[in-house]
């Protein structure tokens, strides 16, 4: 019987169709289709078994590993499978789904900053280190050095790569996280299809592509996009068989993987928009047929509260027009179906259930496109204290909002926020009669976050 580790890898390769190529065909190879969901599953068992072959990693062992979130799924699968401990030390801006897929598995994750880099403490990889060496019987993965890691892309994905388009690949566009796809996929190519070009997809504020343009080092920025762009370059990353680099900002990445969704009918992550961003504008600047190949690294199942999620992007600044007026900063619109919102006859449980379900202190009651009043955990509290927990959560929010409400214009400047905020108030958005939405104190913080980018 064949083991579920056996199903990773043989991925299908399925050609771009509605989405505009130029004069060039594009293949995307799923890799979302292994079975933790992404690439990372090849290098995960390839890894594992590479130190269960000298002896590093023994039955009932640890394995630690610093990641993004996608190795760290594939290792957790793999080593649930072998019997190990998995231990992952994951940036800050990996998404929620991925640390509930990772827990699923039984994985142990510990959340470090994203904001430092190479050589402070709570950088993710010296973070990993350091824990290694403080727990018996441990090791560190190591994806950013290991050699298992290409040699699971050079012996498995170019293959494949080559046999599905009939060995006649004339470009390859991929991402680099720890380098292993670029460097196996590379080395493959350049023994066994030297006219197949490597293109390098790297997301605005990486250091990977300004190096590969100029040669010169840059100090890193930051990014949205995870498990691509890096702030070094990995040991595992050979560079050198890259022949052209594409930057990407977050903004067109996300864009783009929602077009794979929309278009093509192919539920891919932020990478995967990266990559097929840089795959459509190499494709587009041919001036004669070329065919292309690019990854949709992982599933975009595990991005819906990101890439698939407007208030998400709207709060990041990646959609929306920025007037610099107060209507900039309301992320969920009454009436465009994403606002969370309550009406007057609805009842104090589905009021709780509502802000706990959403993360929310507070909801507008709303009754059209009025707002009739404002509903605060506060004023849930004191119906229970008053009223008892059997009374108070079947009776209806009007019983209890407050209606006495201050609130600004839509097209005020946003500095206009600032003394309601101080009198401890929401803001309560109104362009002329109409109910636009709230704006909270977390809203105005977070629009100086994006303006001090």
């Amino acid at each position: 019987m064949t083991s579920i580790i056996d199903l990773i890898g043989s991925t299908p390769l399925v050609e771009v169709t509605r989405l505009d190529t130029g004069p060039c065909k594009l293949f995307l190879k799923l890799e979302s289709q292994n079975p933790s969901g992404s690439i990372k599953d090849r290098p995960a068992r390839a890894m594992i078994e590479a130190a269960e072959a000298d002896g590093r990693l023994k039955p009932g062992g640890t394995v630690v590993e610093a990641t993004a979130g996608n190795t760290g799924l594939g290792l957790a699968f793999v080593g649930a499978r072998k019997g190990y401990r998995t231990v992952l030390v994951v940036p800050d801006k990996m998404s929620r789904e991925k640390i509930l897929h990772a827990r699923a598995m039984g994985a142990e994750i510990i959340i470090t900053r994203s904001d430092v880099g190479k050589g402070h403490p709570d950088y993710f990889q010296d973070l990993a280190a350091d824990l290694t060496r403080r727990t018996s019987g441990a090791i560190y993965i190591n994806q950013f050095e290991n050699p298992a890691n290409p040699r699971a892309h050079e012996e498995t994905t170019a293959p494949e790569i080559l046999h599905q388009m009939n060995h006649d690949v004339d470009a390859i566009v991929v991402g680099v996280g720890s380098g292993g796809t670029l460097t196996g996929v590379g080395r493959y190519m350049r023994k066994h299809s030297p006219k197949t070009r490597m293109v390098l997809a790297d997301p605005l504020g990486s250091i990977l592509a300004p190096y590969v343009q100029t040669g010169e080092m840059r100090q890193a920025g930051s990014w949205a996009v995870e498990g691509v762009g890096e702030d070094f370059i990995p040991p595992n990353c050979d560079l050198s068989l890259v022949s052209e680099a594409i930057t990407i900002p977050d903004r067109e990445s996300f864009a783009v993987a929602r077009d794979l969704m929309r278009e093509e009918g192919i539920l891919g992550g932020s990478s995967s928009g990266t990559l097929l961003a840089a795959a459509l504008r190499y494709c587009r600047a041919q001036t004669e047929p070329k065919r292309v190949v690019t990854l949709v690294c992982d599933s975009g199942a595990k991005y819906l509260s990101k890439v698939f999620n407007d208030a998400y992007l709207a709060q990041e600044g990646f959609i929306g027009a920025r007037t610099g007026h107060v209507r900039d900063l309301v992320s969920s619109p009454h009436g465009q179906g994403g606002a969370i919102e309550v009406r007057p006859n609805d009842n104090l449980r589905a009021v709780f259930a509502r802000m706990r379900a959403s993360d929310v202190s507070q909801l507008p009651v709303v009754e059209g496109d009025r707002i009739v009043g404002l509903v605060t955990e506060s004023d849930l509290l004191g119906a229970v204290l008053t009223l008892g927990e059997e009374g108070a959560f079947d009776r209806p929010v009007k019983d209890i909002m407050v209606t006495d409400l201050e609130t600004i214009s839509a097209n005020a400047p946003i500095s206009d926020l600032v003394p309601l905020f101080r009198k401890d108030f929401v803001a309560i958005v109104m362009d002329g009669e109409r109910f636009v939405g709230l704006v909270t104190r977390i809203d105005l913080i977070n629009h100086f976050r994006i303006a001090m980018q």
